[in-house]
């Protein structure tokens, strides 16, 4: 891969991340982050994971592949919280071991078929993205040392 691409990837994921959080911290409509990536966190990923975090939600026992302890993502990345990739994650637009296929549904979608047009095309895609980007900071709220 050439310079020119990886500094074009580059670019984008801080531009994506840098208009999230923007979006994020200017909408009136989106209240508290902090409430508002608990509460996606209780609804999407609590029964797996568990409501601390630690991989041993009600649902865990039933599932092939062990749900991840979100706690230690930033441990095990060397100190430093991975926002782009646990956003893609999230999203479905990076597959990882369990979270493939029908393992765990891909939230980007759930969360489009919740909204509907009710923001029209381009506004909806906007507020999916705030609500994984509340859900992932709720998870870097949550990292243990």
């Amino acid at each position: 891969m050439n310079v020119i691409s990886h500094f074009t990837k580059a670019a984008t994921a801080i531009a994506m991340v840098g208009g999230l959080t923007l979006l994020a911290g200017l909408s009136p409509a989106m209240g508290d982050g902090h409430e508002i990536g608990a509460k996606e966190y209780s609804i999407s990923c609590q029964s797996c994971h568990g409501s601390d975090g630690l991989g041993g939600g009600e649902m865990a026992m039933h599932l092939n592949v062990p749900p991840t302890n979100l706690t230690l993502i930033s441990k095990e990345n060397d100190g430093v919280f991975p926002l782009l990739k646990v956003f893609q994650i999230i999203d479905g637009r990076q597959q990882v071991r369990g979270h493939g296929g029908e393992a765990m549904p891909i939230w980007g979608a759930r969360y489009s078929e919740d909204i509907g047009d009710t923001y029209g095309p381009y506004g909806g895609e906007q507020v999916i993205r705030a609500r994984i980007l509340e859900l992932v900071f709720y998870i870097q709220s949550i990292q243990k040392m």
